[in-house]
């Protein structure tokens, strides 16, 4: 059980951790001080009912048909280790010269939710990593998928969380490239890591 929550925990972060608009979103909210629980509880609470869709869905389809497990394992494993690699490409493009303009604006608790629920909802990705990849690969876990989800959602909540209130004081560490670039590599070794564990992971013995 301890190892399913574990699993997902580990699976969910390199998955949610990536920069995309929703997390650069949230990130914005942080160093403006403005709307950060809110708004993070709701890129969570959204992740958490499409990974809980995505576990039951996949625990009712996937686990009467082997194959589908045969398939959803390698299908992981690509997602993953592409993912992995387009983390490394961004490393290297961080690492360029870039210049970035100053965020100073006001925005309304209305205008951010509508913000987050767009590019949340909007976002193909979003289904992907938490419906489909979360969910296909709780099903190797067998009775202890909803530990595997428990564990994944627990990721969201902790990353959105800290990710918006964090900001503020991570602010100035961000205004350097060379930041970006240890994150993005972090963040390819874990996937790449993820992928190894989910290679590897037999569903017989679980």
């Amino acid at each position: 059980m301890n190892h399913a929550i574990i699993s997902g925990f580990l699976t969910a972060i390199v998955l949610i951790v990536p920069i995309g608009a929703q997390n650069a979103f949230v990130l914005k909210l942080g160093l403006l001080r403005q709307h950060v629980l809110p708004i993070a509880l709701l890129c969570a609470l959204m992740d958490a009912v499409l990974i809980l869709l995505g576990v039951s869905f996949a625990g009712a389809t996937f686990a009467k048909y082997t194959w589908a497990l045969s398939l959803i394992k390698y299908v992981g494993v690509a997602f993953l280790v592409f993912y992995g690699t387009k983390a490394f490409y961004a490393a290297y493009k961080h690492a360029q010269p870039a210049a970035e303009s100053p965020l100073a604006q006001n925005i309304t608790l209305k205008s951010a939710v509508l913000s987050c629920l767009g590019f949340t909802l909007l976002n193909p990705h979003v289904y992907l990593d938490t419906f489909l990849l979360i969910g296909g690969i709780s099903v190797q876990y067998q009775q202890f998928q909803y530990d595997y989800a428990f564990g994944a959602l627990s990721a969201s909540f902790v990353w959105f969380l800290a990710l918006g209130f964090g900001a503020r004081f991570l602010s100035p560490l961000f205004a350097k490239s060379s930041t970006w670039v240890a994150l993005e590599c972090l963040i390819g070794g874990l996937m790449y890591l993820i992928a190894w564990h989910i290679w590897h992971l037999d569903p017989s013995a679980l």
